[in-house]
C-alpha cells in the first residue's frame, strides 16, 4: 500500500512538473515564432515600399528565345535634378543601417493574367531568376498571403497591374528558431530527469507521516482484534452453558449469531491488515488454480442448491499460477459467497476459470434484483453496502470484497465489477 502511495506521489509530482515545463517551453517557442515572424514581415514591408518606387528586373529568358528586355524605367528627376537609376540604387530602407547590408531578398512580379513580368534578384546570391520564378509560382498557388517557403518568408500583394511577391531570406532566423526549439526540448527533458530523481529521493520523507499513521492503524487493528477474541470466546462459551442449563431460545440464538458475526469481522479485519503490508504474501508457490477452484466450488454447490439457485461451473483444466494458494482460495470463497448470498431467489450463478494470453481469468456471474444499480466503483471499498437492509438479512460485513481486491492486487492482478442494469452482477479477476 505504501509503495503504491509513493508511486502515486511521484507520478502526480511528475505530471504536474511536466505540464508546467511543457507549457513554458511551448510559450517560449510560440512567442519567439511570433516575434521573429513579425520582424520578418516588417522587413518585407520595407522591401515592398522600396520596390513600389519603381519596377525592375527581368523575366528569365526561355530556352531558344531572345533575351527579354528589362521593363524597369528610370525614375523621374526630383526637384529638377539628375535622373536616378532604380536598378543601381542600393537598398537602404531599414532603420538599422547595418541591417540593410545583411538583408537578402528577391522580388517577382506577375501581370494580370498571372504570367511573370519581371524578376529582381540583385540582393540574393543563392537564387537565380529561373528558381525565383519557380518559388513565386508555388507561392502564387497558395492561399496564404504570408507564409514560409523553404528558407524564405514571402508576402503577396495585389496591385492594379498584377501581383508582387517579395521573398525574404529567413535562413538564419529559422535556424535560430530550430535551435531554440531543440534547446527547449533538451532543457525540458533534462529538467524532468533531474526533478524525477529529486522527487524519488524526497518522496519517502513526504509520505513518512502517512506511513506512520497507517502503521498505527494496523497496530490498533491487530491489538484490538486480539483483545476482542478473548471476550468473544468467553461470550460464546457462556452462551453454550446457558443453552445447556436453560435450553435454546431466541436470545441464545441471537447471541450466538452476533458473536459469530463479530468473530468473522475481527478475522477479516486482521486479514485486511496483513494484506496491506509491503510483503503480504511471503509464501508464494506454483499451484494448480483449477484444482484450488474446484475445492471451493464443491463447498458452495450444496449451499446454492439448498437455496434453490442454479450454479453452473466452467473450470478450464491445467490453469496454474504462482501465488499464495490459501489467499487465492479465500478470494474465490469471498466471490462465491457473495454470489450465493446476494443473487435473487431462484437466481442463476456462473463460475468460470480460464487462461488467456498467459493470464488467469476468474469470472463470477449472478443474477440479482437491485432497485437501483450499485456504485461498482465503490463495491470493493471496506464496509460499502449497496443495500444495507439486505446485508443485515444475509449477515454480510461489507469487508469480503475488499479482501478479494487486496488479494488480487497482492498477486499483481486486477478485479472489476459490472452491474449495468441492477439485474446481473459480474465480477472478473485477471492475474
Amino acid at each position: 500500500m505504501l509503495k503504491q502511495m509513493r508511486v502515486r506521489v511521484i507520478l502526480a509530482a511528475m505530471l504536474a512538473f511536466f505540464a508546467v515545463i511543457a507549457l513554458i517551453a511551448v510559450l517560449v517557442n510560440v512567442i519567439d515564432y511570433y516575434v521573429v515572424t513579425r520582424r520578418l514581415d516588417q522587413t518585407i514591408s520595407y522591401i515592398v515600399d522600396f520596390e513600389a518606387r519603381g519596377p525592375r528586373g527581368e523575366v528569365p529568358k526561355p530556352p531558344g528565345d531572345e533575351e527579354l528586355p528589362r521593363d524597369g524605367k528610370p525614375m523621374e528627376p526630383r526637384d529638377g535634378g539628375k535622373q536616378e537609376d532604380m536598378t543601381d540604387r542600393p537598398f537602404m530602407e531599414l532603420p538599422d543601417v547595418e541591417s540593410n547590408y545583411m538583408t537578402r531578398f528577391f522580388v517577382v512580379r506577375f501581370d494580370a493574367e498571372g504570367n511573370p513580368s519581371s524578376v529582381y534578384t540583385d540582393y540574393v546570391a543563392a537564387v537565380d531568376e529561373t528558381s525565383a520564378v519557380q518559388y513565386a509560382e508555388e507561392a502564387l498557388s497558395r492561399k496564404a498571403s504570408k507564409a514560409y517557403l523553404n528558407e524564405y518568408r514571402y508576402e503577396k500583394r495585389t496591385t492594379s497591374d498584377g501581383t508582387v511577391i517579395v521573398f525574404l531570406n529567413a535562413g538564419r532566423d529559422l535556424q535560430y528558431m530550430r535551435s531554440l526549439r531543440l534547446l527547449s526540448i533538451l532543457v525540458s527533458c533534462g529538467s524532468l530527469v533531474l526533478v524525477f530523481i529529486l522527487v524519488v529521493l524526497f518522496s519517502g520523507k513526504a509520505i513518512k507521516p502517512i506511513a506512520a499513521n497507517i502503521r498505527r492503524q494496523k497496530e490498533f487493528i491487530t491489538d484490538a482484534s486480539h483483545e476482542l477474541k478473548t471476550p468473544l470466546t468467553s461470550i460464546s462459551a457462556s452462551v453454550d452453558v446457558i443453552a445447556i442449563e436453560h435450553g435454546e431460545d431466541e436470545w441464545t440464538e441471537n447471541i450466538r449469531s452476533q458473536t459469530g458475526r463479530m468473530s468473522k469481522l475481527v478475522s477479516e479485519l486482521v486479514t485486511l491488515s496483513r494484506l496491506d503490508e509491503d510483503l503480504p504474501l511471503p509464501n508464494k508457490e506454483h499451484f494448480s488454480l483449477s484444482n484450488a477452484a474446484w475445492e471451493i466450488v464443491e463447498v458452495y454447490q450444496p449451499q446454492a442448491k439448498a437455496k434453490g439457485k442454479s450454479l453452473s461451473v466452467d473450470i478450464q483444466e491445467d490453469v496454474s499460477m504462482v501465488g499464495d494458494k490459501t489467499a487465492i482460495q479465500q478470494m474465490l470463497s469471498v466471490l462465491m459467497d457473495n454470489a450465493v448470498r446476494y443473487s435473487d431467489e431462484s437466481g442463476e450463478i456462473r463460475f468460470t476459470v480460464s487462461k488467456k494470453h498467459s493470464k488467469a481469468e476468474i469470472e463470477v456471474f449472478n443474477t440479482c434484483d437491485y432497485e437501483h444499480p450499485p456504485d461498482v466503483s465503490r463495491l470493493f471499498d471496506r464496509f460499502y453496502r449497496p443495500d444495507s437492509a439486505r446485508n443485515r438479512e444475509t449477515g454480510g460485513t461489507g469487508v469480503g470484497l475488499a479482501i478479494a481486491k487486496a488479494v488480487a492486487e497482492a498477486h499483481g492482478g486486477t478485479i472489476k465489477a459490472a452491474c449495468p442494469s441492477g439485474k446481473s452482477m459480474t465480477i472478473k479477476v485477471v492475474i
